[in-house]
């Protein structure tokens, strides 16, 4: 591989690996969606919720002297009590979401999330093994794991988000207003990243082909 193609291949795998930190803090942070009621009157205290993943998180906020008629935002001080959802934990309750939202969703959009990390795995193992072996072809099928990656970051995105837009419609619910967190952005931020890297990934690592028609693939310089 030449100078030129490897300081590329280092650029992108640069892109990729704060791909995966990205995906990785989505994963694990409760900052996916943000619940407030609406509320009539002015009061000194509401419920707000914010959730991830794994579990729900709701806050007693405290409320400033605006003339806002929406809880919030979730940063003002407040009493937090977070728990998993039920599915996950049988042990504790999230009566929040008995209801309102759908078990399948949720289990889906964990699930989905968990195949991302293990495609990230896959791919941050041929990666490796191609620096340390001096062995460039493995970086094709760590393309593919990555951008695989990046497809199941985005299809958990989706399905949260088709979780929470059929929540907030329900009639059982009294979410009435939400908006996607920095969670959420991370995990859009992780599908770009992943998804186009191991693109451009697979675009490096791929031979040169041949520059005239007289040329044959085994006639390009080899890789070393």
């Amino acid at each position: 591989m030449s100078q030129t193609k490897a300081l590329k291949v280092r650029l992108t795998l640069f892109c990729i690996l704060v791909g995966i930190v990205l995906a990785m803090v989505a994963v694990v942070t409760d900052y996916w969606a943000v619940l407030s009621p609406h509320m009539e009157h002015h009061n000194a205290t509401c419920d707000a919720a914010h959730f991830g993943l794994w579990r729900i998180c709701t806050k007693r906020i405290v409320m400033s002297d605006n003339k806002d008629k929406s809880c919030g935002p979730i940063t003002l001080p407040g009493e937090k009590n977070c728990s998993y959802f039920r599915h996950f934990n049988p042990g504790e309750s999230s009566e929040i979401f008995e209801v309102t939202t759908q078990k399948e969703y949720s289990i889906s959009a964990a699930a989905i999330a968990i195949f991302s990390l293990g495609f990230v795995i896959m791919g941050s193992v041929c990666a490796l093994l191609s620096f340390r072996k001096k062995r460039d072809y493995l970086l094709r099928p760590a393309s593919m794991f990555y951008a695989f990656a990046g497809l199941c970051i985005f299809v958990s995105v989706e399905v949260m988000r088709q979780s929470v837009k059929r929540m907030i419609d329900s009639e059982d619910t009294v979410w009435i207003e939400y908006y996607y967190s920095w969670s959420f952005a991370c995990a859009c931020a992780a599908f770009v990243l992943l998804f186009l890297g191991g693109l451009a990934l697979l675009l490096f690592s791929l031979p040169r082909m041949p520059q005239h028609p007289w040329e044959s693939c085994m006639d390009a310089e080899p890789e070393h």
